[in-house]
């Protein structure tokens, strides 16, 4: 009997932890918007809607615009996987498949955490994600729920 509640509550575990919230600092990045952008949290789901261009918008209203780290880039690879639920060779074949169809075209792609915070600080509705390390003056962090 005890063996039988030790396994049980090893299974708890493991089922709690699956379905416990997802945190992007946990996921070893952070998202961050322009500074205008007025919010404070995204769920995985509308961030994932935001940068494969499924939703243009985000909940306030704002238009979006996205930005990558070049496919290369270790947060990438993190990033792909915690928000779309796949690797980033997914991802890059999903963006290949919209553009020879002529639906859309990928948000534009930067080599690094700098580039990103770059972008992101002087482009309204900007949106990106950096490494957990990056600096981060002058965007805003926000929380992935």
């Amino acid at each position: 009997m005890t063996r039988f509640l030790s396994r049980l509550a090893l299974l708890a575990a493991f089922v709690a932890a699956a379905f416990a919230p997802h945190t992007a600092s946990a996921q070893g990045f952070k998202i961050v918007v322009n500074s205008e952008v007025q919010i404070s949290d995204i769920g995985q789901t509308s961030l994932s809607n935001l940068f494969l261009k499924k939703d243009r918008k985000f909940a306030t209203g704002v238009e979006a615009a996205p930005v990558d780290l070049s496919a290369s880039a270790a947060g990438r690879d993190a990033f792909s996987k915690a928000v779309h639920g796949r690797a980033t060779s997914a991802v890059v074949t999903y963006w290949q498949q919209q553009v020879f169809s002529g639906k859309d075209t990928p948000p534009p792609s930067k080599a690094n955490d700098d580039a990103v915070v770059a972008y992101v600080k002087s482009t309204p509705g900007g949106i990106g994600y950096v490494s957990e390390g990056a600096a981060t003056e002058g965007v805003k962090v926000i929380k992935l729920k």
